[in-house]
């Protein structure tokens, strides 16, 4: 095991590597700029600009540039946030896009098990049918839908919940109820499903049966045998989901207000701020390797039968 761990992570070199090379060229080929006006810039303005941030030299060498200060974890200025550095907004933004998603993902996932567990062993029942039509609107109803809904409800008519905001301000926790259930909701729905017909599939294997005829409660047979087999297709969907829940929960951040980096990078995207770009490229980049690097190790915990020599 610790060999495979060393060579997973020395592999993920060259795959940043990869990335980082290809997203840096085509940022630049793309059309404008991050000093592009509708009002034109004076010449001068322009060429003390890009001057200033080494715009005037010549692409491998910004590229270069770049690169370094990469490998010593300097992702460089904003283009468009002045006097500020790619790597002050990330460190003010992404711990609330993380804090969201980590207790997003942690209540999908346990409340989505608990409905495909409940669903596959009462299955073709009322409880089945009710547990997959919740899961089938999850997936169905788009979240810039859903949160509004939620918001109008909860919000404005109950008068139970705040509209917006985050932990720190007044409103405190209360803030974190609306939005979690909103991003929650299309992992929960994949998650419940995915987790009913792997649990489905499992019971009816020859080893569950075994586990029956030598007189084990359905408890034991279920948590101890079936679980653990069962949970290898929801293991393997959290590591991308993880990384799209953390930094996708744009609309949810903007129908709420949340103070996250979905903001920041669709302002990056449209002011052409290429460093802040980048920034957010390497970021979710780093989140989705390292998911699937720990999803790898978690198959091995769960599923004895998987060899890492």
């Amino acid at each position: 095991m610790s060999r495979f761990i060393v060579r997973r992570l020395l592999s993920t070199i060259p795959t940043l590597f990869v990335i980082v090379t290809l997203s840096f060229f085509l940022i630049r080929l793309a059309p404008g700029g991050p000093f592009a006006r509708e009002k034109k810039v004076p010449p001068e303005i322009l060429e003390n600009l890009m001057k200033a941030y080494h715009m005037d030299e010549p692409l491998v060498k910004q590229y270069l540039r770049y690169v370094g200060g990469v490998l010593k974890l300097d992702l460089g200025p904003s283009f468009k946030y002045k006097d500020q550095t790619v790597n002050k907004l990330l460190g003010v933004t992404f711990p609330v896009s993380l804090t969201l998603g980590i207790i997003s993902l942690a209540a999908a996932t346990f409340l989505g098990t608990l409905v495909g567990i409940i669903s596959a062993l009462k299955q073709n029942k009322w409880q089945d049918y009710a547990a997959m039509s919740v899961a089938v609107l999850g997936i169905s109803i788009p979240l810039f839908v859903v949160g509004p809904i939620l918001m109008l409800v909860f919000a404005l008519w109950l008068k139970w919940l705040p509209t917006s905001g985050w932990i720190t301000s007044r409103a405190g926790l209360a803030t974190l109820v609306l939005p979690v259930i909103t991003l929650m909701l299309p992992p929960f729905a994949y998650i419940a499903r995915l987790s009913r017909g792997s649990i489905i599939e499992v019971i009816r294997s020859d080893y569950v049966r075994t586990a029956r005829a030598k007189g084990l409660s359905e408890k034991v047979v279920i948590a101890k045998h079936v679980l653990k087999g069962a949970l290898l297709p929801v293991v393997t969907y959290l590591g991308p989901a993880f990384a799209g829940i953390v930094t996708g929960s744009v609309v949810v951040e903007k129908i709420f207000d949340i103070p996250g980096i979905g903001k920041i990078f669709v302002q990056s995207a449209f002011n052409r701020d290429y460093t802040l770009i980048m920034g957010d490229v390497i970021l979710y980049s780093v989140i989705l390797i390292s998911a699937n690097f720990i999803v790898d190790i978690l198959y091995g915990i769960l599923d004895p039968r998987i060899s890492y020599k």
